[in-house]
C-alpha cells in the first residue's frame, strides 16, 4: 500500500496559509515604565517599526505607570478594542514595582505557558541564570492574545524576532475562529 501522506501539507503549513489570508493583525503596544517617555521608548519605538514592517498594524500605542491598577485599567480598555494582539513591556521582574505579570496572570482565562519557557531558554543564552527572574508570559483574555515580556530592549528584541514574529499571524487565526 502506497503512502500519500508524504504529500500532504502538515497541521502547521494549513494553519499558517490560512492565517496568511487573514486581514493584517492589529497589534496594541503598552510599554509598562515609570520613567520613559513617548521620546525615550526605544522598545515602543521597536516594536512599531517591526509591526509595520511585517505588513501588521499598530491599532495602539500606550505607557503606563507600573502601577496594577494603571496596568489593569489599560488591559481592559484594551480588551474591548479593536486590536487581536496586546504586546505588553516591562515590569515582568521580581521587584516591587514590578506588577505587569501578577495583573495579566489573574486575567488570563488560557494560558501560553511555552511562551514564557521558550522565552527563558533563550534569554539564558544571552544572560544566563538572570534569566530565572523574568516572569515573561502569554495567553488569551477576551478573545485577546496578550503577550508580555521583559523591558529591556535586549528582551523586546528577543521575544519579537525569536518567538512572536514568527507565530504572530497563527496567534490570531487561531484566537479567532
Amino acid at each position: 500500500m502506497e503512502n500519500h501522506s508524504k504529500n500532504l501539507p502538515s497541521g502547521k503549513d494549513v494553519h499558517h496559509n490560512m492565517a496568511e489570508e487573514m486581514p493584517p493583525v492589529k497589534i496594541a503596544i503598552v510599554t509598562v515604565s515609570d520613567s520613559r517617555t513617548e521620546d525615550t521608548d526605544i522598545n515602543g519605538q521597536y516594536l512599531k517599526q517591526q509591526i509595520l514592517a511585517g505588513g501588521l498594524v499598530v491599532s495602539s500605542y500606550w505607557i503606563v505607570k507600573d502601577d496594577q491598577a494603571a496596568i489593569e485599567s489599560i488591559l481592559e480598555t484594551l480588551a474591548h478594542s479593536e486590536a487581536q494582539v496586546l504586546l505588553f513591556n516591562g515590569g515582568t521582574g521580581i521587584s516591587k514595582r514590578d506588577t505587569t505579570y501578577d495583573v495579566i496572570a489573574k486575567k488570563l482565562k488560557k494560558a501560553i505557558p511555552g511562551f514564557g519557557e521558550l522565552f527563558r531558554m533563550l534569554s539564558y543564552e544571552q544572560v544566563g541564570p538572570a534569566a530565572m527572574f523574568s516572569r515573561a508570559i502569554a495567553g488569551i483574555y477576551q478573545d485577546k492574545v496578550i503577550i508580555s515580556t521583559p523591558g529591556s530592549p535586549a528582551a523586546v528584541q528577543l521575544a519579537w524576532e525569536k518567538l512572536i514574529a514568527p507565530e504572530i499571524r497563527h496567534l490570531a487565526w487561531e484566537v479567532s475562529r
